[in-house]
């Protein structure tokens, strides 16, 4: 699991059936939890906007967090940070 911030999103009107209903973001990792990942697109099941800073779960655990263990998700908002922004540095 690693924090990002909400960059963007993406609008997909051709997909697989178990994606359907559901809203894509564009998050950036934060600075010094990048890693070699630039930005990424994840599947947004909570509702969060542009600006926000959220948790995002990758693999497996994405899958699992958001009840679509069949589903081709590879990363998925599961979390919005509304406090401990102040130690956050872009």
């Amino acid at each position: 699991m690693f924090l990002g911030k909400v960059v963007g999103s993406i609008v997909s009107t051709r997909k697989s059936e178990k994606l359907i209903g559901n809203k894509f973001m564009i998050v950036e990792p934060i600075h010094h939890m990048k890693g070699d990942q630039a930005r990424l697109v994840a599947i947004d099941i909570i509702g969060a906007g542009i600006g926000e800073y959220v948790l995002v779960a990758e693999g497996s655990a994405a899958r699992i967090g958001c009840g679509m263990d069949n589903a081709p998700v590879d990363a998925a908002i599961v979390g919005i940070v509304d406090d401990g922004q102040d130690w956050i540095k872009e």
